[in-house]
């Protein structure tokens, strides 16, 4: 019987290979299982390539470039050529920010420095290709625009969907009669069958007859006629309706360059309301300035202010002519192109020099209090005397006196939270302040930006106390480990017998195109309706890292930081020592030249200027100049040196000690 059966088997049977697919698959793997190839042949020699070697995409105007002349003529010819009138060249007037350009006049210039400053003046050449817009480029196939494509195609009915409505709409019918009927609906017959055939025939709908079909017309209106009915309804950008690639299959990712313009990071206001302390007998003079603990440098250059009475001022005005109004500013706005949570804001203040230590002159402060008029009545009189005593002999000489310093995490994080808090919905629960907090620092070292200081809620800030300076702690690296230890729980400074007082700051980000602003070299920036308003002054960043962006603005300020100076070799005391700075034209001392900035309620330029007085060999103290961009002309600091040492006296009339040879000079 089984001899019968594999008789009556057909002859194509027998050469059925009956070799499952696992089989097969395991074959493949054992004959490649070190690196899977293909053939390939170069040069006539056929090459094995393995299947695991990525290969680079083609390179289309090198391929075009290479093969022009395997280019045959044709209609299609223009799309392997590059148009002649792709490039054009458009020059575009360079945009200013300031009412006054901030280059050198051109009467008093060198003809390399005009050579020079013509590259921040220049219009802009851009070289913009016509035809980019057409390139994935610029048209990029993104999912987002692949969606959007996709809601403008026009719906397409056909017979089969018309069919299969019909067939649903009829089964819903309670009829019996219609439900036979329609009981022989194309589901339920096989596809492609004699069937299926008829049922097609029978419930499709008659198309349309074409009355013009019998007669003759030209071949070329034909085409014409069936060339424009092609058109009605095109999508005009078929290949766009394939689905976009993933992101990291982008073939062409690049982007047209912006115009260079002047680099700003996040930008920040700070506002200067109000400074009183528990007396008044004296001017006080204060200083802002962004430091970073971690990196332990100075981020930003020193923005002065001056928040004393008229009364105050009047004290002074034996030592200076009318202040411009440009040193009255009480706002200034400060960037940052690396925020951290390691940056704190330092104020500082000076007070005019005095006879007595700071520990001395600072005990008053702590001690005395103006609601006690009647106690301490004589004791305020007598401090106010002397204090108009010292104003008007020493008005123009600055001490220290106090310090504290605002870490800027703590107003973003607090801000950032009350923002977050808005956007909650009101049956969430949030929690208590404590994990609010705790979640604010999850969210820190995860590595969330926290640190945003263009977004935060503006905050109005009030500082009660005061760190009395030390002689001996002027330094930077003093005022670094003060400004660390200020971060942890158990601060020593929070033991030291601080200065009562209660100054009034606003931190907001900075609106768009804020008015009123003075930039770094102390031009009007636009918009600035009014000459006569107070002034927003712009101040220096001095960035952790270099920024790479071009220079496109002239920029000629030149920042002098005196550190030390020891006179161990010297005999006997050496005390109340300050430097004095100056930009010398020539060796005549009467040469001095008006590029020093002035600090607050004086001139806007100065001749000359003074560090702060201290006990014995140590400053801190800021000196900003504009010098003159005058090549050919040597410009010295300093009357034939670079520094004058005085030495002050309160009580005898000031002498000069030494004056330090100079070896720095600055050419332009």
């Amino acid at each position: 019987m089984a001899a019968a059966a594999a008789a009556e088997r057909r002859a194509f049977a027998h050469r059925i290979n009956r070799t499952v697919a696992a089989e097969v698959r395991k074959q493949v793997s054992r004959e490649y299982s070190s690196s899977p190839q293909l053939p390939k042949k170069q040069g006539g020699i056929p090459q094995l390539v393995p299947l695991t070697e990525v290969v680079e995409p083609l390179d289309f105007e090198e391929c075009v470039t290479g093969h022009l002349s395997d280019v045959e003529p044709g209609p299609l010819h223009d799309l392997v050529e590059f148009p002649a009138d792709d490039l054009e060249v458009i020059h575009q007037p360079r945009d200013c920010r300031t009412l006054e350009p901030g280059v050198p006049e051109d009467g008093k210039q060198d003809a390399r420095v005009r050579a020079a400053v013509q590259v921040y003046t220049e219009d802009w050449v851009i070289i913009q290709r016509k035809y980019q817009r057409l390139s994935t480029m610029s048209c990029a196939n993104t999912a987002e625009r692949h969606r959007d494509r996709q809601k403008e195609l026009p719906r397409q009915d056909f017979e089969r969907d018309e069919v299969a409505a019909a067939a649903e709409e009829c089964g819903s019918q309670g009829d019996p009669e219609d439900q036979k009927r329609c009981s022989a609906s194309l589901d339920n017959t096989p596809r492609g069958s004699w069937a299926s055939s008829i049922f097609d025939l029978k419930n499709c709908a008659a198309d349309s007859l074409l009355p013009s079909l019998l007669v003759r017309t030209a071949i070329e209106e034909t085409d014409g006629r069936n060339e424009e009915q092609r058109k009605e309804n095109r999508q005009r950008e078929i290949l766009a309706l394939f689905p976009a690639p993933d992101e990291d299959e982008v073939v062409e990712r690049c982007s047209i360059p912006e115009v260079p313009k002047e680099h700003f990071g996040q930008r920040m206001l700070v506002k200067c309301l109000s400074l009183k302390f528990e007396i008044e007998i004296e001017p006080i003079f204060g200083s802002l300035a962004l430091y970073d603990v971690k990196e332990k440098k100075k981020i930003s250059e020193n923005f002065y202010f001056d928040l004393n009475s008229e009364h105050m001022k009047s004290l002074l005005r034996a030592h200076g002519a009318h202040p411009a109004i440009s040193t009255l500013a009480r706002s200034a706005v400060f960037s940052l192109t690396h925020p951290s949570p390691d940056i704190f804001l330092v104020i500082k203040l000076e007070k005019v020099l005095q006879q007595g230590d700071i520990g001395e002159c600072c005990e008053p402060y702590m001690v005395l209090k103006e609601t006690d008029g009647a106690k301490n009545k004589e004791k305020l009189e007598k401090l106010r005397g002397a204090a108009e005593q010292f104003c008007t002999r020493l008005g123009q000489y600055r001490m220290p006196f106090a310090w504290t310093a605002i870490h800027l995490l703590n107003i973003i994080s607090s801000a950032g939270m009350l923002e977050r808090e808005t956007a909650e919905s009101e049956g969430e629960r949030r929690g208590t302040w404590n994990e609010r907090k705790r979640k604010v620092h999850e969210r820190m070292s995860v590595g969330e930006e926290t640190c945003s200081f263009s977004n935060f809620r503006p905050a109005t800030l009030t500082v009660t106390n005061f760190f009395k300076q030390e002689a001996d702690r002027l330094s930077d690296e003093d005022l670094y480990k003060f400004l660390a230890d200020m971060r942890r729980p158990s601060s020593v400074l929070r033991r030291l017998r601080p200065i009562t007082a209660l100054l009034k700051i606003d931190i907001s980000p900075v609106p768009e195109n804020p008015p009123y602003c003075l930039s770094p070299e102390l031009l009007h920036v636009q918009p600035y309706p009014d000459l006569r308003v107070r002034p927003t002054k712009e101040i220096l960043e001095f960035p952790l890292r270099e920024v790479y962006v071009p220079h496109t603005t002239y920029r000629n300020l030149l920042y002098i930081y005196p550190q030390s100076l020891n006179f161990s070799s010297r005999q006997g005391s050496v005390r109340n020592i300050a430097v004095k700075l100056q930009f010398m034209a020539g060796e005549d001392p009467g040469q001095a030249l008006p590029v020093i900035f002035g600090k607050s309620s004086c001139s806007e330029f100065v001749k000359e200027a003074y560090t702060a007085v201290v006990y014995h060999n140590k400053w801190f103290r800021e000196a900003a100049g504009d010098p003159p961009g005058l090549a050919g002309r040597l410009v010295h600091l300093g009357p034939g040196s670079v520094f004058c040492i005085h030495r002050f006296s309160p009580s005898r009339p000031t002498h000069l000690l030494a004056g330090l040879p100079s070896s720095t000079r600055n050419s332009n």
